[in-house]
């Protein structure tokens, strides 16, 4: 947020320490450049705004007290802006930069270690960068802000930056640690109770008590655990007092530091305001079509008119009035008017080289490996496989397939052997829906199984669906016993619709629980503790600030995002996506049985056996299933990160003791398990942080999760689930069962059959319209190995490192086309020839031309 800088280098021939002026240069933007009603603004309108004393600045010493000022760092008299610089070097469209001059002589005052910027003006800028270009003796010092500075009246105290120097505590000079103390007492801000403003910088937690008054509070108990979030301060509800109010539309948005929002060039918070208008605008638009039409799809070629703009929307006069809240052109294009065709959306790449293809068996294995959730298969130890639900409540859930309806798929080998060889895997989903399963199919249009699909390793390496079972909560003598149903591969006749029925309430199990756990929660939500434990506990000058805060970039904002439009009670999510009212409700119980450790790529695979350790690999493990295109990308990535995040902690930790002696480090980690993440605080798997190897895999943890683990389940949703028969979000009906008229109709008209047993009209189209938003890169995504601002730190040692860093990502970019392009891997493309890049690290190309829905890119963080 505020650290970084250019390298301090040696001094600059023919200046001396009696030199009495320091000339540097400011870089901003003002707000109305990043505004949606001036996204056209240049560098020229409104500069003279800034002239006079409208933003003066401070030097701070880093190596001369004040005895007469707390023995803090020296402070020079105020400097204006002055004029606007037209000789320098190109900078970004809407970026200003201005010179300034100060009084002060290196040889009585030092080395200005910090800044103090103060804005008189009656609006906010985003200040990028302070240069001071011949420091005598020093060189060129740089203060990277990227902060809104808000007028002085806003603050109760001083705006102060620091130079891009790294210091653990310990080593922070004199001078400058009463404001190194002063700036995390105010992040804090733990004596401001809220409501909280836009130009507030407080970081606090706070449970999920904000999804409505209907919705379970998650959070601070045994029963409903969860990640914290951030406080906002708002008054509670007043129909709930237990509740935080809920926005008042148009009037309010969710409070998030204002670093945290979006403040980049491109569209500034573009994404929120898309949502909005999904919200606003589009789903009104889709349910008035659906009121008009027959309000369902009866046919595959009726889904594909989507693609063509073939639904045309009538006239809705209340339309337009949405339309013109919106002041972004591009988000009103989003809106449809009469006459539009209601949706325009591209074809998702898994239908675009071939329609039918998603229904092989092969493709639908292959996505269990490389599609958009592809952690949640695990070998088979025992069969049958059993369960882990409770007996005492449930009773024997163990699984009622056997070996006579799989002994023919094993190419000549028993089930025994089949084990004992790795061979068989299962994509396990009963013992997280079962408990639910009552409630849920008591719920309007709704009817769910929960499911077991076995799956085999076939000789070329790829695998192939034997079994699913599909079940439904038995109640029996007080325990919800299991009624189950095992259905085998079939090719022809109404029996191979039987099992393609069978496939899509599988897909449905998977789709609901990556949207919910595998992407909201083991992403979007865990990070969020460790962003404000960040924030609260470590200086910007702390080594593991600078190497962690990129990661953090607009999390924060999208996840207030989504507790607003997506996951809130009535929200898109809910709309959309089988859990409906219970969506949040079940990832929390999910979150009982998180464990960060398990974050981590390869203790992922060890834990679902899918690898073992093995020290002599270059990944510490070895894949048992050797073309598994998430976790071959994954371990690359991994380990790349591990790599750089060694080197660089290495630099300024030398021992565990020096570790074990950073108050700040230590205090950040107690935080983050004691309170960010406080209802699993008790846990014995939690990291005791005595060792640099801990702290090494934690934030290469944290990276992973935050950088690649969201690419791996966020950029294919479009690609993958944008059409709805691949990936449907909900089901609606029972198997149909030999002897009846739904069994009869599938025979006769099986399309529709399977179209009316999934997602509904509405809710595909809506879900669809948020698949393409969500999927979508931006066009100053930043992605790993790259940082906004190169001059980050001024520790040439770690600036090489992470040169190598991305020297080494660039060449796993190599590996990865290389091993699409081999034909032996079949589970790189599969039957719809749509090849795994969703952990292609994207460094190379960075320059606008990889937006949109690539399908590919790991961006740093959680912006999306």
């Amino acid at each position: 947020m505020f650290g970084g800088g250019l390298p301090i280098i040696g001094g600059i021939g023919g200046l001396t320490g009696s030199k009495t002026r320091l000339k540097g240069s400011v870089v901003l933007t003002r707000k109305n450049a990043l505004d949606f009603n001036d996204l056209g603004a240049t560098v020229m309108d409104n500069v003279t705004e800034f002239l006079g004393r409208g933003v003066t600045c401070q030097l701070i010493s880093s190596t001369i007290v004040d005895s007469n000022n707390g023995n803090r760092g020296k402070v020079s008299a105020e400097a204006s802006l002055e004029q606007w610089i037209t000789s320098l070097p190109f900078i970004t469209v809407g970026e200003n930069k201005f010179s300034v001059t100060f009084d002060w002589a290196v040889d009585k005052l030092g080395v200005p270690g910090a800044i103090i910027v103060k804005n008189n003006h009656a609006s906010e800028f985003f200040l990028k960068t302070i240069t001071l270009d011949n420091v005598p003796g020093h060189g060129k010092v740089v203060f990277v802000a990227n902060s809104w500075v808000y007028p002085q009246a806003k603050y109760r105290y001083s705006r102060v930056f620091f130079a891009n120097d790294t210091y653990l505590p310990t080593k922070m000079p004199a001078a400058l640690k009463p404001y190194r103390d002063d700036e995390l007492r105010n992040l804090r801000g733990d004596d401001q109770q809220g409501p909280y403003e836009a130009h507030d910088r407080v970081y606090r937690y706070d449970v999920y008590n904000d999804l409505g008054d209907s919705r379970q509070i998650l959070g601070g108990s045994k029963e409903f655990p969860y990640p914290r979030r951030c406080r906002t301060g708002r008054k509670l509800s007043q129909t709930n007092p237990d509740r935080e109010s809920r926005l008042l539309p148009l009037v309010q948005s969710i409070y998030v530091p204002r670093d945290e929002l979006f403040g980049h060039l491109k569209k500034s918070d573009f994404l929120g305001y898309s949502l909005k208008a999904l919200v606003d605008g589009i789903v009104p638009a889709i349910r008035t079509y659906v009121d008009l039409s027959p309000g369902e799809f009866d046919s595959f070629a009726d889904i594909l008119k989507l693609y063509e703009g073939g639904i045309k929307l009538p006239s809705i006069p209340a339309l337009e009035e949405v339309r013109k809240r919106f002041p972004l052109q591009l988000v009103k294009d989003l809106i449809p008017m009469g006459g539009d065709y209601l949706l325009k959306p591209p074809k998702p790449q898994v239908i675009k080289q071939d329609e039918k293809a998603w229904m092989t068996d092969a493709e639908f294995a292959r996505e269990i490996l490389a599609g958009v959730n592809p952690m949640m298969i695990t070998r088979v130890t025992e069969f049958p496989p059993k369960s882990s639900l409770d007996p005492s409540q449930y009773g024997d859930h163990t699984s009622t397939i056997t070996e006579a309806q799989i002994g023919s798929s094993l190419e000549g080998i028993t089930v025994q052997q089949a084990v004992s060889s790795n061979r068989l895997y299962i994509l396990n989903h009963h013992d997280h829906m079962m408990p639910y399963l009552v409630r849920l199919n008591n719920l309007d249009d709704t009817f769910l199984y929960a499911t077991r699909t076995l799956l085999f390793l076939k000789g070329d390496g790829t695998l192939a669906p034997v079994a699913i079972e599909l079940s439904t909560p038995l109640l029996q003598g007080g325990l919800t016993t299991a009624k189950s149903t095992v259905y085998t591969p079939a090719s022809t006749g109404v029996e191979a619709w039987i099992w393609q029925l069978a496939k899509a309430y599988v897909c449905v199990n998977d789709y609901g629980y990556h949207q919910l756990v595998s992407h909201w929660l083991n992403t979007h939500a865990v990070m969020e503790p460790f962003i404000i434990a960040t924030n609260r506990q470590l200086s910007v000058t702390h080594p593991v600030h600078k190497l962690l805060h990129p990661h953090y970039r607009d999390t924060m904002n999208i996840n207030s995002r989504a507790r607003e439009l997506l996951v809130s009670a009535g929200g898109i999510i809910e709309l959309t996506v089988f859990q409906r009212k219970y969506a949040m409700e079940m990832s929390s119980v999910t979150y009982k049985d998180w464990n960060f450790n398990e974050q981590a790529l390869p203790d992922d695979l060890i834990k679902r056996g899918m690898a073992w350790r093995d020290p002599s690999s270059p990944h510490k493990v070895r894949l048992l299933l050797e073309d598994y295109p998430y976790a071959v990308d994954g371990l690359a990535i991994w380990t790349a990160i591990e790599q750089w995040v060694t080197e660089y902690l290495a630099i300024y930790y030398t021992s565990d003791s020096v570790l074990q002696s950073d108050v700040e480090l230590q205090a950040w980690w107690k935080e983050v398990r004691e309170v960010g993440h406080g209802d699993l605080k008790d846990a014995a798997w939690w990291p005791k942080m005595m060792t640099v190897a801990e702290l090494v895999k934690a934030c290469a943890t944290i990276i992973w999760t935050g950088s690649a683990l969201h690419a791996a389940v966020n950029f294919g949703q479009y690609p993958y689930a944008g059409y709805h028969p691949n990936k449907p979000s909900a089901s609606r009906r029972p198997m149909p069962e030999p002897d009846t008229e739904e069994y009869a109709l599938l025979a006769r008209d099986p399309e529709k059959v399977f179209i009316h047993t999934i997602t509904n009209q509405v809710q595909s189209i809506i879900g669809i319209s948020l698949l393409e938003i969500l999927s979508k890169h931006s066009s100053d995504e930043i992605y790993l190995g790259q940082r906004d601002t190169p001059e980050w730190t001024s520790d040439a040692k770690a600036l090489e490192a992470f040169k190598r860093f991305g020297t080494r990502l660039e060449g796993i970019e190599s590996q990865v086309v290389a091993l699409n392009g081999n034909p032996q891997l079949k589970n790189r493309n599969g039957p719809a020839q749509f090849p795994y890049m969703l952990l292609y690290p994207n460094t190379s190309d960075h320059t606008g031309k990889a937006e949109g829905l690539t399908a590919r890119g790991i961006p740093n963080s959680i912006s999306i």
